[in-house]
């Protein structure tokens, strides 16, 4: 690890629910549970080492890491380009737990000045920007993005941040799936992230495996599940069950505009179209930033729907329609997968990438950083997933 880089060492971690527990403290867990505090032990929790961390971009998902990590102790400075959301969010710290609150600079400078780690969380057009500046300070800690494309980042980060005749800055891209239809500092929860998926990108040849285990760890903290993928591997799933997903809500949005369907649209159109209301501009950004990805899934989607619009022309078009709707039936009814039990694997590149391709997940890091606890989907028999651990 550099010199420079974050030292995000754990100096006393539990790790809950379906982590891995220390053998003397499992008496004392059964106790609790038993004694009817069963439910917030089961919560994951990892208390680590407090951290100098900068947020840069307080929209929802800045702001929500804004919000937890400062609930999780770390000293945490925040910043955002709009004046009236700088004022939003130091009135927020104010009322906030005393030991939850956080600091809002009026500068980039200002706030990755004593930072050891930075969360860039903004849309892709002001990325180049962003990292024009951190790179102007001469920052040479850790960053890391929530972008919701991974490959465009990686290549501007290269450019701008670590291009310039020695490589100051480390990177580690990374995408939590998670989010709400509604935008702004004022949509922003703490609790956002529990127990969804983040994606952290391990480039093999340039990502540092150090890097990645303590930025995993600290994800882990704010109880999210830790994918590791490539930056590349990252685009094409999300452009399928992300991105045109979108683009779809927002057709069927726009073909609703008959007051007759408005007043008749329930749940289906409800759930349908709920991404619909995010802001275009975000849309645009995340889909047009993806296009490479976005455009062959749309098309793969375009011909599907294609062929149930001829199946509805056949004679029969009840029983045509049946092989169609069968696969799509058949996923939706067993996702999400059932996890297998956890088990440790060496905390190497292969191995991360090898866990992370069919949906396995990080759920703790070695405090030696030489093993990982993960879960991964149920074998499906024998040569199942679990085979190739």
């Amino acid at each position: 690890m550099r010199p420079a880089s974050l030292p995000l060492n754990v100096t006393e971690t539990r790790y809950m629910g379906d982590c891995l527990i220390p053998p003397n403290r499992r008496a004392k867990r059964e106790r609790r549970r038993r004694a009817g505090t069963a439910h917030e032990e089961g919560r994951r929790c990892a208390r680590v080492a407090r951290v100098d961390i900068a947020v840069i971009g307080l929209g929802l998902i800045g702001g929500s890491a804004l919000r937890a990590l400062a609930a999780q102790g770390h000293r945490v400075l925040g910043y955002d380009a709009d004046p009236a959301t700088r004022a939003t969010a130091r009135t927020a710290a104010a009322r906030a737990p005393q030991n939850a609150r956080w600091q809002v600079t009026g500068t980039i400078r200002d706030v990755v000045a004593g930072a050891r780690l930075v969360v860039v969380a903004v849309p892709l057009p002001a990325l180049p920007r962003v990292l024009d500046e951190i790179a102007a300070t001469g920052y040479s800690g850790l960053v890391t993005d929530v972008t919701s494309v991974k490959a465009p980042v990686r290549m501007l980060v290269e450019q701008r941040l670590q291009g310039r005749h020695q490589r100051l800055a480390g990177f580690v891209g990374g995408h939590p799936m998670a989010g709400k239809e509604s935008s702004g500092f004022a949509s922003a929860d703490g609790d956002l992230f529990r127990d969804c998926a983040w994606v952290l990108c391990f480039e093999p040849g340039s990502t540092s495996l150090a890097d990645w285990l303590d930025l995993a760890e600290l994800v882990i903290g704010l109880g999210a599940r830790v994918v590791p993928a490539t930056a590349e591997e990252h685009d094409r799933a999300v452009a399928t069950i992300s991105h045109v997903p979108h683009l779809l809500a927002t057709a069927l949005a726009a073909a609703a505009a008959d007051p007759l369907a408005g007043a008749l649209a329930a749940g289906s159109f409800r759930d349908g179209t709920r991404v619909a209301a995010t802001r275009p501009e975000l849309i645009a950004a995340m889909c047009g930033g993806n296009a490479p990805a976005v455009g062959p899934a749309l098309e793969g989607i375009i011909a599907a729907l294609q062929d149930a619009r001829a199946k509805l022309d056949a004679p029969d078009p009840i029983a045509a329609l049946l092989p169609w709707l069968a696969p799509g039936h058949a996923m939706r009814a067993g996702w999400p997968a059932p996890m297998a039990a956890p088990l440790e694997i060496p905390a190497r590149p292969d191995a991360l990438l090898r866990l992370g391709r069919p949906g396995g997940r990080v759920r703790a890091v070695a405090a030696d950083r030489s093993t990982v606890t993960v879960v991964r989907p149920a074998p499906r028999g024998p040569g199942g997933l679990l085979d190739d651990l």
